[in-house]
């Protein structure tokens, strides 16, 4: 079965195609970056006309590297949330108009269920893990800790109160005048820095406590950089740098090992745009190799927001016999959590940890 997966929960439109079994026929993301930098950040608004823009060219040619084209293709799936509302809605009536046209099955896909499989995506020849792993999504927008025992049982164990990791990066960058998309920045900075020589708070630290808060630590940035005043010189920058990514890469590992430890699950994935950072992998090798945890890290172009990972989630729902009508809707936030009967997540099991 070949899926068409369309992606345009934020500033990327995306679109591919990909087997049930996880094979990349085609993949084509086109970015805003250039887009937003001039804010600092993304504008909703100018995502959505971008969105509008781009859609047709991404489809097309994603479509253009499939034998067959859209003839091919045996179902579509959509990113229907969480997400911009605006930019949600361009591929969602995309994919509805996809489907009408063509008679094809419609399935929408949570965006962070597609993050959670998109190590199963065949792009190298990675190994990929059997079930049931611990998955640790950190991005822009999400950071959260899950136990996936299936594509459709997916326990969440804890989440950020606050800030995201990657926001945190993001707006950290921003203190310092590196710019934006700030992460990669920073990462490379901290790589030349000396953490010992910033004292930073590191939030929640606790293991037992399987959830993260990023906003204290970024206000302990902001509070640092305004009293070093002139004094914050580029080796200076690298430090704090160094330090702020020092506690935040920490506390991920420590607690991502620690959900393990409590689940009995001996197999960690990370996943989501803050997984290519340099320092959250390097510190998750080597703990997971000390405690005899099995490391499983998607290549980049999966971490990212991608169309071939909602493809993939899509294929694993059309597998089983699911199907969403032209009713389908978007929403802009919804944890995996216990969820009613009319949520768009009433399909997967989930429930909190208990608290220690």
């Amino acid at each position: 079965m070949l899926v068409l997966g369309i992606e345009s929960s934020c500033d990327e439109t995306a679109a591919a195609v990909v087997s049930a079994d996880g094979r990349v026929v085609s993949d084509v993301v086109s970015s805003q970056v250039a887009l937003h930098a001039p804010y600092g950040g993304v504008v909703p608004e100018l995502a959505a006309r971008a969105h509008m823009e781009n859609i047709v060219p991404v489809l097309e040619q994603a479509l253009a590297g499939v034998p067959g084209g859209l003839s091919a293709i045996e179902g579509v799936a959509v990113t229907h949330g969480p997400g911009l509302t605006g930019a949600l809605l361009i591929g969602v009536q995309a994919a509805k108009a996809i489907a009408l046209s063509r008679e094809l099955p419609l399935v929408g896909v949570n965006h962070l269920v597609g993050h959670l499989l998109a190590v199963f995506l065949q792009r190298t020849a990675e190994p990929v893990p059997s079930f049931p792993f611990i998955a640790l999504l950190v991005s822009g927008g999400h950071t959260a800790l899950y136990e996936v025992r299936s594509s459709s049982d997916i326990e969440q164990l804890g989440q950020t109160r606050d800030d995201a990791a990657g926001e945190a990066f993001d707006k950290v960058a921003k203190l310092l005048g590196l710019g934006y998309p700030g992460g990669p920045r920073v990462d490379k900075l901290a790589a030349t820095g000396d953490r010992n020589r910033v004292a930073l708070p590191r939030p929640l630290a606790r293991k037992q406590q399987l959830e993260f808060s990023f906003s204290g630590l970024k206000t302990a940035v902001a509070q640092y950089v305004a009293n070093a005043g002139s004094a914050l010189d580029e080796p200076h920058i690298a430090d704090v740098c160094a330090a702020f990514q020092h506690n935040v890469v920490s506390v991920l590992v420590d607690k991502a090992l620690s959900a393990c430890e409590r689940r009995g699950v001996r197999r960690l994935v990370l996943t989501g745009g803050v997984a290519a950072n340099r320092g959250l992998r390097e510190r998750a090798k080597q703990l997971c190799a000390e405690q005899g945890v099995e490391l499983f890290v998607p290549p980049f172009a999966s971490c990212t927001d991608n169309a071939a990972m909602i493809a993939y989630a899509g294929a694993q729902r059309l597998v089983g016999g699911e199907r969403d009508d032209l009713g389908l809707s978007v929403f802009s936030r919804s944890p995996i959590l216990g969820a009613r009967d009319d949520s768009p997540l009433r399909r997967y099991k989930s429930s909190r940890l208990p608290r220690a």
